[in-house]
């Protein structure tokens, strides 16, 4: 059985007791310490993961007009998964202890090279634990293996700000980020505070249940399709700070079976970045 959105504990641990390919990342991050994940995957994680660092592994190369964390290039990402171990037909774990934005991101790159046998850990290492897993700190033993053969062209739709500027009035876009961000209250990281104009707000977290793990997938689809309103899901474009949390809730709605939704990378950093591009502040 292929798991191509959430994965539980139990589920995982009935793949590592069989003769299931397997591949483990551990993609912990904190945007104020961007070491701190990969000390605390030292201090111990997953038997056999390995570990993925949002700004090495999971991003590209900024310009100061690409947001803070541009996609890879697909090249490039192709011949990272493969030293994972990554090949068509290998089962993908992500995960990490901060409600799964980074895992998120890590499931939706690779969805992005048309692999579709990857899942994110619901819970994460609490629920590990929480079923009677085991955490260690020996480094992960990797059979690399060539670049993924990914698809000559993205299994994952993206939008540009050119063009999302263009189709404001088409598109429903959903704001991953806090509140006090999306209002322009506050703005710790980038330097202009506000959303896109006619954005809607969808803090990743409301995702997520008092257990820290996802909502019941009727729950997620009834909470999206109000937020919606009418749109089908071809028409939502997705965005937060940097294009990372976002991919929380687009695996949110497929989780829903909400089908595909279109990232747009670069996100508010990208957006404010330009000072032509218009902003809006409240709610």
């Amino acid at each position: 059985m292929t798991h191509s959105t959430l994965i539980t504990a139990a589920e995982l641990q009935a793949l590592q007791a069989g003769a299931t390919p397997l591949v483990l990342l551990d993609c912990s991050f904190d945007l104020a310490d961007t070491e701190a994940g990969a000390r605390a995957y030292a201090t111990g994680h997953l038997p056999g993961a390995i570990y993925a660092h949002l700004d090495r592994d999971l991003a590209g190369v900024k310009t100061g007009r690409n947001g803070r964390h541009p996609l890879p290039d697909r090249a490039a990402y192709a011949a990272t998964a493969g030293t994972w171990g990554v090949a068509p037909g290998v089962q993908v774990v992500a995960y990490d202890d901060m409600g799964a934005p980074y895992a998120a991101r890590a499931w939706w790159l690779l969805r992005w090279l048309g692999h579709t046998a990857v899942a994110v850990l619901d819970g994460g290492a609490a629920a590990w634990r929480a079923a009677g897993g085991t955490l260690s700190t020996e480094a992960a033993r990797v059979r690399a293996l060539p670049p993924y053969p990914a698809a000559a062209a993205a299994a994952m739709p993206t939008v540009g700000a050119d063009t999302l500027q263009a189709r404001l009035n088409e598109v429903l876009i959903l704001d991953a980020r806090a509140g006090e961000r999306f209002r322009g209250d506050v703005e710790p990281l980038d330097p202009v505070a506000g959303h896109i104009p006619g954005a809607t707000l969808r803090f990743f977290k409301d995702n997520l249940g008092e257990n820290g793990r996802f909502k019941p997938a009727a729950q997620l689809r009834a909470e999206f399709e109000t937020l919606m309103r009418g749109h089908v899901s071809a028409a939502v474009v997705q965005q937060c700070g940097s294009g990372v949390t976002a991919c929380h809730n687009l695996l949110a709605m497929a989780h829903a079976g909400l089908g595909e939704t279109t990232l747009y990378p670069g996100s508010w950093s990208e957006w404010c970045s330009e000072t032509t591009r218009p902003v809006a502040r409240g709610a």
